[in-house]
């Protein structure tokens, strides 16, 4: 599902709310949380699960098309760690 998938299926679920609004809305909220993950800030929400950063130490990979070691640098990547209740309602 993309963004504009999910601004159409919260106008299905409401009418209290229009197009725009809800596009504002989204937009703010992937800003924020994605400004708070720039800061390294865990995010938390209970019922879906845990946004946060780790960091990963340079390391050496194989290039698939010639077979030669290649430095891949450090960086720091996205992590989700679902809740009990997700993982949970998506087993049942």
């Amino acid at each position: 599902m993309n963004k504009s998938e999910i601004i159409e299926n919260i106008n299905k679920e409401t009418s209290s709310l229009n197009k725009p609004d809800i596009k504002e809305g989204v937009d703010l909220l992937t800003d924020f949380l994605s400004e708070s993950l720039k800061s390294k800030n865990r995010i938390e929400v209970r019922g879906f699960g845990t946004f946060s950063t780790r960091f990963r130490k340079q390391y050496f990979a194989r290039d698939p098309s010639n077979g030669k070691a290649i430095a891949v640098n450090e960086k720091h990547y996205i992590y989700f760690r679902a809740s009990k209740i997700l993982k949970r309602d998506l087993n049942s």
